[in-house]
């Protein structure tokens, strides 16, 4: 055990943690030059195209040291704000973290939340400056940049470049001297914490922990704590980014991965505790909490058959992700589908796309909303998801929406977008604090449903790329809020619906149906596209009707025989206008999560 090091990389998005990991791998001889890529550890398809780390990922390495092999544990962790759930999984399981600060472009807002992970898990923090080969590098700048808005010592910092490999041998030995060994009781029952997992179609529904006490050995009977179903271990393996590395145990101090030949894959829950089947332990391990999500979705197959493909796909996406939360409901305008629980708006992108391209299945997404408290006339308190669960007018005293507090870090030539976006965003101004005198620290509480849609999108391109975003719950508050239905000649579309600002009603109303008026196919007669509150209607659009030459069979001959014809033909327009149905195209839909705030 003196001899094991258990460390998380943590840093903002686009720092440059997955090819420091890289080359950390390298430096251990895991992989031989022949087996490496760019970002190894990023296995996902979707990783590598957009460049970022999604899950986190474990991989045990060798590194001597003054005549003596040490065991390394890396986990590289994501750094989009959506994400920061699998940063306090992994965390959990680590002795030391490495702050990777990219030392041309300094302290971001991640960076900071990164750090109060780090700091509430009681971790040994060792910063590092990466990128000191570029040009734009300053170092010194950014070093102070971290001990005035972090209060971080960075007396000992490390400076890498992990695209030339610089620094890295100096980071290695900075990991064993400074990164305390893992401590725990080898004699004691067995305790280890599941805090990971992931589907193989082969070995089923797999493991991944830390042992904290005692050892797990392959035959031995264990026990998931949370369900108390007891199991055989059938396998055990180190984490290997290219081979599986079997072992006979895992002991106190280490990471595996366990195969328990379990095909429910509901049976396995990560912050699980599994201890020994014949002798238990008495105290889980406690102090992990499970994601909340933000933010809520509708998803429903486009082919209503793949009803039942799409439970199982979100059963085995949630073993791999399990900050992801789903239950069944119905649209009237869409079918049967799953109203689905994310982190963010990134995090839903990407269930949404790993779902299309790993299990085959072509979705459509409602606009997303968050839960909102409505306190009705009678006394009681309802929380609804979804638009289509608000209740008459007439029964809602008031309601209450959630806020959170928003971090922007940004270059001052860019306060007054900010502070301008913030304030048509509803945020409340908490704090304001310059840094130096190129950057500023913004604090806001601003009401989730303003940051769900499009926001990080308006920050970004308001700030030419520049400004970074953090963002954690705080509170529920009172809004003046109502819900803004969407009718189709006449018809109210439930899955247009969205819950918005009394305020900003009208113009989202104007703004949805003017952009419905271009997608919305043309019929043989005209369809009414309307914007409503209640049975109040406040913006309309008309599809005019699409012409059909019916006099064309009347060649010559006398012109009332055609003054008929058209007659004929108005009647009938008049009769389809009063029952014509509208067929919807996909994009509809998805036209909702397009028009927004930004109107």
């Amino acid at each position: 055990m003196e001899n094991i090091r258990n460390f998380s990389i943590i840093a903002h998005i686009d720092h440059g943690k997955s090819t420091l990991a890289d080359r950390i791998i390298q430096e251990c001889g895991a992989i031989t030059d022949r087996e490496m890529s760019q970002q190894i550890l990023d296995t996902m398809e979707i990783e590598q195209e957009r460049g970022i780390t999604i899950k986190a990922q474990s991989v045990r390495l060798h590194y001597e040291k003054d005549g003596e092999v040490y065991i390394l544990n890396l986990i590289d962790t994501p750094g989009h704000v959506d994400f920061s759930y699998e940063v306090s999984k992994s965390l959990t399981s680590s002795e030391g973290a490495l702050l990777v600060v990219d030392a041309s472009q300094g302290v971001e807002a991640q960076t900071i939340a990164n750090v109060y992970i780090a700091l509430d898990n009681d971790l040994e923090i060792i910063p590092v400056l990466n990128k000191i080969d570029l040009p734009s590098a300053e170092p010194d700048r950014v070093v102070d940049e971290i001990e005035k808005s972090i209060g971080l010592d960075c007396t000992d910092a490390i400076f890498v470049s992990a695209k030339t490999g610089e620094g890295i041998k100096e980071l290695l030995d900075a990991i064993v001297d400074r990164v305390p060994p893992p401590e725990g009781d080898r004699e004691a029952p067995t305790r280890a914490l599941i805090y990971d997992s992931w589907f193989d179609n082969y070995l089923g529904a797999l493991a991944l922990v830390r042992v904290f006490d005692g050892e797990i050995r392959k035959g031995q009977l264990v026990e998931l704590m949370g369900t108390g179903v007891q199991h055989t271990v059938l396998e055990l393996m180190y984490p290997h980014p290219k081979r599986k590395i079997e072992t006979e145990k895992i002991s106190t101090g280490e990471i595996g991965i366990v195969v328990l030949g379990i095909k429910d894959i509901s049976a396995i829950r990560v912050g699980d505790t599994i201890t020994d089947g014949k002798n238990p332990t008495t105290e889980p391990i406690g102090d992990f909490q499970p994601a909340k999500p933000f933010v809520f979705a509708g998803l429903y197959p486009i082919e209503t058959d793949k009803f039942e493909d799409l439970r199982e796909a979100l059963e085995k996406l949630k073993l791999n992700d399990s900050s992801l939360s789903f239950e069944p409901e119905t649209s009237i305008a869409l079918g049967f589908g799953f109203r689905t629980g994310f982190l963010g708006m990134l995090h839903m992108e990407v269930v949404k796309e790993r779902l299309e391209r790993e299990f085959g299945i072509e979705l459509i997404a409602t606009a997303p909303s968050v839960i909102y408290k409505v306190y009705l006339t009678d006394g009681t308190t309802i929380e609804i998801q979804n638009p289509s669960q608000f209740p008459p007018v007439q029964k809602i005293d008031y309601i209450e929406e959630p806020y959170v507090r928003a971090t922007v870090l940004t270059p001052t030539q860019f306060l007054g977008n900010i502070i301008t976006l913030m304030t048509n965003r509803r945020g409340v101004q908490e704090k304001m604090e310059y840094i130096n005198e190129e950057r500023v620290l913004l604090q806001y509480a601003i009401p989730m449903n303003e940051i769900v849609l499009d926001f990080y999108d308006v920050l970004k391109s308001s700030t030419k790329g520049y400004a970074s975003f953090d963002y954690e719950p705080i509170e529920y508050r009172r809004g003046d809020l109502v819900k803004l239905d969407i009718r189709v000649a006449g018809e109210v579309v439930d899955a247009l619906s969205v819950i918005v600002p009394r305020s900003k009603a009208q113009q989202r109303g104007r703004a949805l149906v003017k952009h419905m008026k271009e997608i919305v196919p043309r019929q043989l007669f005209e369809v009414a596209i309307q914007a409503s509150l209640g049975n109040k209607i406040i913006a309309r659009e008309t599809v005019k009707a699409m012409g059909k030459n019916v006099t064309a069979k009347c060649y010559g001959g006398d012109i009332t025989r055609k003054r008929k014809l058209l007659e004929k033909q108005k009647e009938g327009k008049k009769r389809m206008k009063a029952i014509g149905k509208v067929q919807l195209p996909q994009e509809a839909f998805l036209s909702v999560l397009k028009i927004g705030n930004e109107k």
